[in-house]
């Protein structure tokens, strides 16, 4: 049997919760989600693949239905013993010193500081270029608001923030930002994201900054 979720009207990142609480709560083998923006599509797609289902994708413009097999177990779910999950092998010790921070950025505008907005500009463009000298404790780079913008065709850091992907670090666009402003198909780096996964990427993250 096919469970349905009807998503359509919902606010990010409605349509990601929407579809984890029946994913948590009912286990299904198959379900379909009804959402209505091409950032939905992204985000709950991307939630169902790594919950270890396929999917499939049919509609257009604003009436889009994902459909999902479970195919395997999720990447990484852990083994309950009598002792309970253990240690969480991704999260480092806090007091071992051969391991690496986990250091998120939030970058929220395409310009640092206030004054000159060109300056601005020129500071945030050194200021990403800059990064990679965080070496491996530079986990990821989080993107909302203005600062999309960084991300799409023509930007002035997009190879810079290619290249930081190549090296594993992974990269988070607000969907819903990237919506507002027209630029949902202009995105050339990183993943479509929403307010879930920023949530916990800050949940997890070691130490944030924002320029």
């Amino acid at each position: 049997m096919t469970t349905d979720v009807d998503a359509r009207g919902l606010a990010c990142p409605q349509p990601v919760l929407k579809t984890k609480q029946t994913v948590d709560q009912s286990h299904p083998s198959q379900l379909t989600v009804q959402v209505d923006n091409e950032a939905a599509v992204e985000n709950v797609s991307r939630f169902l693949g790594t919950q270890g289902y396929d999917t499939t994708v049919s509609g257009q413009k604003d009436d889009f239905t994902i459909t999902a097999v479970l195919t395997h177990a999720p990447p990484g779910q852990a083994e309950e013993t009598d002792m309970g999950p253990g240690p969480d092998p991704s999260v480092p010790e806090a007091d071992d010193p051969d391991v690496h921070q986990k250091i998120l950025v939030l970058i929220a505008t395409d310009r640092m500081g206030f004054g000159d907005d060109e300056l601005g500009k020129k500071l945030m463009i050194s200021f990403i270029k800059t990064l990679g000298e965080m070496g491996d404790d530079l986990w990821r780079l989080v993107f909302v608001n203005n600062g999309v913008k960084l991300t799409i065709t023509g930007s002035p850091v997009l190879e810079t923030l290619k290249a930081y992907e190549k090296q594993g670090i992974s990269i988070l666009v607000c969907g819903t930002c990237l919506s507002h402003f027209d630029l949902l198909e202009a995105r050339q780096v990183g993943y479509t994201t929403n307010m879930l996964d920023i949530v916990t990427s800050l949940q997890l993250a070691q130490k944030v900054i924002q320029p």
